[in-house]
């Protein structure tokens, strides 16, 4: 069955529907074959037993009928002599005819030798009614005939195709017998060979099915795999290689579902723009190795300090970091920026030409409102923008977070919380 696994799907099913259809074709011609040869027995059984039985029966009711009627009749003078000459006339044509239409079926070896025999017999009964025919004609009366030899012959020619029609009828049984018993069998060997093309359409389609089943199980594998590496290539193309946070375009993607999200539910959110102070300088002064490695550190700080499922990390470029909150208000977002501002500092990452502090440090802007349908999408960034801004302003390693998200900076609904 390697063949049948080496098959392409739609080869299968096809090779399969052609099994199925071979099958019943085979079943259709066998059906045809053995309907016809029981045809030919019933034909065999019919017209070779049937109608010669029936051809004898009416030879011997025209002798016992007509003939012998008639000439009863004829001593009876109940009937004129050329109407007796008619009848017996007809009479022997009749029985002429019957025995040429018997002697034309097939005939076996066995029984030709009686037929024969009977044929002689009608011929000579035959014989005797023409001189009983031929002595009316030339004006002999009927009654000159002798009834006793008349009977005789009557009863010999009746005994005589009696005994060919009791042969007919034992060779009808006889045929019955053989026929029901080829019957029997054909039916035998038409179950058996149905059978044996059932069970072997039955095993084929095993395998084919097995084996569809086989590609559907590996088709289900692949695409298994498939999703995983598709899952894999998505976080990728969503996902920052250095820090493992969320890039710029998961977060544009983010940003704009959770806004929308945020102004259905009237609900609080956040977002806060982060950028690591003097990072340039550091790069400059402990090399890009080590630059990475305080990338990483503030991104594992952040992932630590915000572990919701509605708080979301980005890296949004260089030493820029984003953070997006969901149902957050103005004095929670607040403690977790100021939370983020304390553990950067206390991870002690020295940063020696940092003009705030000896350690690595980070500066937050922060804007908090409640969302609705007036709220601009690109506010929050922008104020965000600005706040930060102003916290890098007020000293560095601090947050500035604010509500207003009208148009114009309000200076006025800043705050500054420093560290």
């Amino acid at each position: 069955m390697k063949f049948i696994e080496a098959l392409k799907l739609r080869s299968k099913l096809f090779f399969l529907f052609m099994l199925i259809t071979m099958g019943l074709v085979i079943i259709g011609i066998m059906g045809y074959l053995n309907i016809n040869s029981m045809k030919k027995n019933l034909d065999s059984l019919y017209f070779g037993s049937l109608v010669p039985v029936t051809e004898l029966n009416e030879i011997l009711q025209i002798y016992h009928g007509s003939i012998a009627n008639t000439i009863y009749k004829a001593r009876n003078t109940e009937i004129s002599s050329s109407q007796t000459t008619s009848e017996i006339e007809n009479a022997l044509l009749k029985i002429e005819m019957q025995w040429r239409n018997y002697e034309s079926h097939f005939k076996r070896d066995e029984e030709l030798q009686y037929v024969q025999y009977t044929a002689l017999e009608i011929k000579a009964t035959n014989e005797y009614f023409k001189k009983i025919l031929n002595g009316v004609l030339s004006g002999e009366t009927i009654e000159n005939i002798s009834m006793e030899n008349f009977e005789k012959r009557v009863e010999h020619i009746h005994s005589t195709v009696k005994k060919l029609i009791n042969y007919e009828v034992e060779v009808a049984k006889y045929e019955r017998k053989s026929f029901l018993s080829l019957y029997e069998k054909l039916i035998q060997n038409v179950g058996i060979i149905l059978s044996i093309i059932i069970l072997g359409v039955l095993i084929i389609s095993y395998y084919v099915f097995k084996s569809i089943q086989n590609d559907h199980t590996k088709l289900e594998i692949t695409t298994k795999k498939l999703r995983r590496a598709n899952k894999k290539l998505e976080n990728v193309s969503y996902t920052d290689v250095l820090t493992s946070l969320h890039n710029r375009r998961y977060f544009n993607f983010v940003y704009d579902r959770e806004l929308k999200r945020a102004k259905r539910t009237k609900s609080y959110i956040t977002f806060m723009m982060l950028d690591i102070d003097f990072f340039k300088q550091y790069n400059d002064t402990y090399g890009h190795i080590e630059g990475d490695f305080a990338l990483k550190s503030v991104a594992k700080v952040l992932k630590d300090s915000l572990k919701r499922p509605s708080d979301y990390v980005f890296r949004l470029g260089g030493e820029e970091f984003g953070v997006l909150l969901i149902d957050t208000d103005e004095s929670n977002s607040a403690r977790l920026a100021r939370e983020i501002c304390d553990s950067i500092r206390l991870r002690e990452i020295k940063h020696e030409t940092s003009k705030v502090n000896e350690f690595l440090t980070i500066s937050i802007g922060v804007v908090c409102c409640v969302a609705d349908e007036a709220l601009n999408e690109d506010i929050l960034i922008s104020r965000a923008d600005e706040m930060l801004y102003k916290a890098k302003e007020s000293g560095r390693d601090g947050y500035i977070i604010t509500t207003n998200v009208s148009e114009a900076t309000v200076l006025e609904s800043s705050e500054q919380i420093g560290a």
